[in-house]
C-alpha cells in the first residue's frame, strides 16, 4: 500500500502508534505487527538512528519506505526528534509527511521562533510538523521531575505562537525506560487537551503500563510513542537465541526471532492504544 500521510492518520478518529525504526528488521516488524493487529501505525526515524547510519538518512528512509509499501497496513514515515535544522530540511526529499523538530532544549523564546519557522517550512511542502513543549527526560540522563512538567496555559500560548500540528507534553513518562513503571499525569492531560487545540503525544510510552496508556487515551493523547520496548524485545529475544546457540554466527538466525518478538510488541501496543 502506498504510504500515508501522517495527518490522515491521526486525525482517523483513534489513538495512533508510533514507532522508532532503527535497523530493516525494526520496520519489518512494525508493518508485519501493524497487519496481525489490523491497525495503522507510524514508523519514525530519529536524529540518533540517522547518526547510527553515518548521518545519511536517504539509506534507512528508503529502506523503511519500502517495507511500509510492501505492506497491507496503512502507514506513514515520521522524522522524530530533529535538532539539525540541515536534516529537517531533508524530510520532504526522502518522503517523510511529518516531522518532530525538537527545540526542547532552546531557552523558550528561541524554541519558540525555531519551531515557528520548522512549521513554516514544513508546511509550505504538506509536512506534518510535531513539536515538544517541557521536558520528558531520560534522553540525556535527565530525571524527570514535577517542575518540568508542560503547563497548560504556557503550552496553548507555544501552540499559537508556533502553529505547530501538534504537541508533545510532558506528564510524567520518560524516554528510555525498560520497565513499564512510570505514572502519568491524567489530570494534567486533560487540563492540556482542554487548552491545547492540536492533538498531544506523549513520547517515552515504552515505560507506561497498558492501563495507564489506556486512561492516557481516554484524558486526551493521540499520538503514543514507542521504542525502547522494541530494542528490549529485540535484545532480549537475540541474547536467549544466542545463549541456547552459542556457536551461530548466521545473524539470520538470531535476527529472526528478533523481528518476531519486535512485530508481538508492535501488535500488543497497537490494540492497547485503538481498542
Amino acid at each position: 500500500m502506498p504510504l500515508v500521510h501522517t495527518r490522515e492518520l491521526i486525525t482517523a478518529g483513534r489513538a495512533l502508534c508510533a514507532f522508532n525504526v532503527i535497523t530493516v528488521e525494526h520496520a519489518e516488524a512494525v508493518a508485519a505487527g501493524a497487519e496481525a493487529a489490523d491497525r495503522p501505525a507510524v514508523l519514525q526515524i530519529s536524529e540518533n538512528a540517522v547518526k547510527f547510519h553515518g548521518g545519511l538518512l536517504g539509506p534507512i528512509a528508503a529502506a523503511t519506505a519500502a517495507v511500509a509499501t510492501a505492506s497491507s497496513a496503512r502507514l506513514s514515515l515520521h522524522l522524530d526528534h530533529v535538532e539539525d535544522e540541515a536534516l529537517l530540511r531533508q524530510a520532504h526529499a526522502h518522503g517523510f509527511s511529518s516531522v518532530m523538530f525538537d527545540a526542547s532544549k532552546r531557552p523558550y523564546g528561541d524554541n519558540v521562533k525555531a519551531t515557528a519557522e520548522a512549521a513554516r517550512w514544513g508546511h509550505e511542502r504538506d509536512i506534518w510538523v510535531e513539536a515538544e513543549l517541557g521536558r520528558v527526560g531520560g534522553k540525556a540522563g535527565d530525571a524527570h521531575t514535577p517542575g518540568v512538567r508542560t503547563d497548560p496555559a504556557e503550552a496553548a500560548a507555544y501552540v499559537a505562537d508556533t502553529n505547530v500540528d501538534a504537541l508533545a507534553v510532558a506528564v510524567g513518562s520518560t524516554h528510555a525506560m525498560t520497565e513499564r513503571t512510570a505514572t502519568l499525569d491524567h489530570t494534567l492531560i486533560a487540563s492540556l487537551r482542554a487548552a491545547v487545540p492540536v492533538p498531544l503525544v506523549l513520547h517515552g510510552s515504552s515505560g507506561v503500563p497498558d492501563p495507564e496508556l489506556r486512561r492516557a487515551v481516554a484524558a486526551g493523547m493521540t499520538k503514543i510513542n514507542v521504542g525502547t520496548a522494541l530494542n528490549k524485545a529485540c535484545t532480549g529475544a537475540i541474547r536467549a537465541f544466542l545463549e541456547a546457540h552459542p556457536s551461530t554466527t548466521d545473524p539470520r538466525k538470531y535476527l529472526t526471532p528478533a523481528r518476531a518478538a519486535m512485530t508481538e510488541t508492535v501488535a500488543g501496543f497497537l490494540r492497547t492504544v485503538s481498542g
